[in-house]
C-alpha cells in the first residue's frame, strides 16, 4: 500500500486548521507536490486507488492519476476522511496551542475527544480497518505482488502507520508525515511492515510488481496465489534491488 497526504492546502499555508471544512483547495506548492508525486508513483502499476472524501485528496489524486496509461478502479472512502476535529476545525493552531486539550493531544492522544468532533483512537480504528480490508480485497482478487494506493490526511497516515509499527497510539507524534509525502506499508500474513515513511524523494519502481502472482496464476488456470511468508531477513537482507524482497515475502502492500 502506498499511503500519500495530500499536497499542502491553503489551510495549511495560513496555519488553519481545516478538518472537515469545505473548500479547502490545493495551493500552487500544492500542485507542485502532488505532481512531484505522481512522477514518483508513475512506473508502479496500480491495482486500485483509494481516496478521502475531501477534495484537497481527490485533487492530489487526480495529479497522481493524470496522464496514466493504466488507470485504476477509484474508490472514495469515507473510512480514510479527515478527523473530525469539531469545534476546532476553521481554528488558527496558533490560538489551539494556547487550550488545555492542546498538551493531551500531544502527549496522550488516546484519551482525547475533540469538542463536537471524534476520538482520535476512533478515528485510528476506522482509518486502519479501511485500509486493511481494500488491501485485503486486492490481494485476494490481484495476487499478494499488486500495489494499491491510498490518499488521505496527516493525522489519519500517521495512525495508520502507528497501527503498522505495533506503537501505542500515544507515541503517534513521533512520527511527521508531510504534505504529499508518500509512505509504504506491506500488510503480510503474520505481520505489517512499514517499507518507508514520510519521503518526498527517489526512484519507486522497486514497487512495481516483477510478475504479478495473478497473472502467473492466471496462465495456469489457477486462482491468485495467498499471502507468501513474511518472515523478517535476519541481517537486514540485500535490498529490493535484488528481485525484491518485498514481493517475495507477500503482502498486497
Amino acid at each position: 500500500m502506498i499511503l500519500v497526504r495530500h499536497g499542502r492546502t491553503t489551510a495549511n499555508a495560513s496555519g488553519m486548521l481545516a478538518g472537515r471544512l469545505p473548500g479547502v483547495r490545493l495551493d500552487e506548492r500544492g500542485l507542485e507536490q502532488a505532481r512531484t508525486a505522481a512522477d514518483r508513483i508513475a512506473p508502479v502499476p496500480l491495482a486500485l486507488a483509494v481516496t478521502s472524501p475531501m477534495e484537497r485528496c481527490q485533487e492530489t489524486l487526480s495529479a497522481i492519476l493524470d496522464g496514466r496509461a493504466d488507470l485504476p478502479p477509484v474508490v472514495v472512502e469515507d473510512g480514510v476522511s479527515e478527523c473530525d476535529y469539531g469545534e476546532w476545525q476553521g481554528e488558527k493552531l496558533a490560538s489551539l496551542a494556547r487550550r488545555k486539550l492542546w498538551k493531551t493531544v500531544q502527549t496522550q492522544p488516546s484519551a482525547v475527544t475533540f469538542p463536537g468532533g471524534e476520538s482520535m483512537p476512533a478515528m485510528q480504528a476506522r482509518g486502519v480497518e479501511a485500509v486493511r480490508r481494500h488491501d485485503a480485497a486486492v490481494t485476494a482478487a490481484h495476487g499478494d505482488s499488486a500495489v494499491w494506493l491510498c490518499v488521505s490526511h496527516g493525522d489519519l497516515i500517521k495512525a495508520i502507520l502507528a497501527d503498522a509499527l505495533g506503537m501505542h497510539l500515544d507515541l503517534f507524534q513521533r512520527l511527521h508525515v508531510d504534505p504529499a509525502s508518500i509512505s509504504v506499508v506491506r500488510y503480510g500474513e503474520g505481520r505489517p511492515s512499514v517499507l518507508a515513511t514520510n519521503t518526498h524523494a527517489g526512484d519507486l519502481s522497486w514497487l512495481a510488481p516483477q510478475g504479478s502472482s495473478k497473472r502467473a496464476a492466471s496462465k495456469k488456470g489457477r486462482k491468485p496465489s495467498r499471502r507468501r511468508n513474511d518472515d523478517a531477513v535476519v541481517g537486514g537482507g540485500s535490498g529490493p534491488e535484488d528481485g525484491l524482497a518485498v514481493n517475495d515475502l507477500g503482502g498486497a502492500g
